[in-house]
């Protein structure tokens, strides 16, 4: 395969630049390539089955959205959060998150709300944090299509992403689950009652509740 090839697609017209940024990001969800990782473009091509000019441009994709650092002694690299970094990514959930959840309680047809109970629901018969964060997930990539904002959708996908360099969801954390479901029952209601005042506030407290907890296991793990 050549250079040429980089703006390729498969036969369901993903750009091969696109199959490297998703094999590297899945890379990270299931822990293959965790924070720290050292990325070689040669090796990835290799692993990926494409040529180095995609796996070139997904690397500064990847880059330009914070998922990879260029480290002065290791090269490039998974990024790995400091302190401050994981407030600052918080603080852009809690902002664009409760922002969604306001645009929901608008726009978000009665199907739609439906179908976050129907994910709140199913919780209640999981029991494995892999399977509740696997569903956390769900609930809020849809909370953020009930928004109707095709702008603020894409934003979110990709804080959505850099999420994932936090490591194993705050749901493994002992009581997390039954109150994480709690909150998301509460925003629900604030949806059915089409109040996004109430709505952006409850979301706002939620992803608030979660960086308590977040932050707590990461200054644990450093000690």
């Amino acid at each position: 395969m050549s250079d040429a090839d980089s703006n390729a697609a498969n036969d369901r017209g993903v750009s091969l630049s696109d199959q490297a940024y998703s094999y590297i990001v899945q890379s990270l969800e299931n822990g293959t390539m965790p924070p720290g990782t050292r990325l070689r473009e040669t090796e990835l091509a290799a692993d990926i089955g494409l040529s180095r000019t995609p796996v070139r441009e997904a690397l500064n994709r990847l880059m330009s959205e914070g998922l990879v650092t260029n480290d002065p002694k290791r090269g490039l690299i998974i990024t790995e959060l400091d302190q401050n970094m994981v407030g600052e990514l918080y603080e852009m959930r809690r902002v664009l998150e409760s922002t969604a959840a306001a645009l929901a309680a608008r726009h978000a047809t009665d199907v739609e709300i439906a179908v976050l109970r129907q994910i709140i629901d199913r919780d209640e018969t999981l029991n494995d944090p892999a399977a509740l964060s696997q569903n956390n997930r769900l609930f809020h990539q849809t909370l953020y299509q009930c928004a109707h904002n095709r702008y603020l959708l894409k934003t979110l996908q990709v804080l959505q992403n850099a999420m994932l360099l936090l490591g194993k969801s705050t749901l493994a954390e002992s009581g997390r689950p039954s109150t994480a479901r709690e909150e998301h029952q509460e925003i629900i209601g604030a949806l059915e009652q089409r109040n996004p005042d109430q709505a952006q506030a409850l979301a706002s407290r939620h992803i608030s509740e979660a960086y308590k907890v977040r932050l707590s296991r990461f200054l644990l793990d450093r000690n």
